[in-house]
């Protein structure tokens, strides 16, 4: 993280973290607020971005041992050094208020809220299911807005 205290800092959602491995745009976005803000996710977040991961490259045809396949994994193992993960001992205390937010929705994304509500940060994010859970959200087209407005 950014040893700026006045840093940023914003919650990454999955979604997020799969767009910055296959795309560029979200990669882009990181490479110019990661060294200026603190970019964060659950340690879940790596372990279902690990496991869906291969079903996605599988599905645009991107063979096991490609050299595209390569580089992909290859950012995958990068990516924690630019999107810190973060233990759930620090945020399972707020479990129960990100399930109470998310009831209705997608409640297995409680870690994302919760872990926001524990550094009183947004979260950035694709998914509509965080919307209205009364943290703020940020999409990828808006993000910078975000990151370049003075606090």
């Amino acid at each position: 993280m950014s040893s700026d205290t006045r840093a940023k800092t914003i919650v990454v959602d999955a979604n997020i973290n799969m767009r910055a491995t296959l795309g560029r745009r979200v990669r882009q976005l990181f490479k110019s607020y990661g060294s200026q803000a603190n970019l964060v996710t659950p340690e879940i977040a790596y372990d279902e971005l690990r496991h869906t991961l291969p079903k996605v490259l599988e599905k645009r045809g991107i063979a096991s041992g490609s050299g595209q396949r390569s580089d992909i994994e290859e950012y995958v193992n990068r990516l924690p050094n630019i999107v810190i993960p973060i233990a759930d001992a620090y945020y399972v205390d707020r479990e129960t208020e990100a399930r109470r937010r998310l009831r209705g929705v997608d409640e297995s994304d409680w870690p994302y809220v919760a872990l926001a509500l524990a550094l009183n940060c947004p979260i950035w994010t694709e998914d509509r299911d965080f919307f209205g859970c009364s943290v703020a959200t940020w999409t990828t087209d808006r993000v910078d807005i975000y990151f370049e407005a003075t606090v």
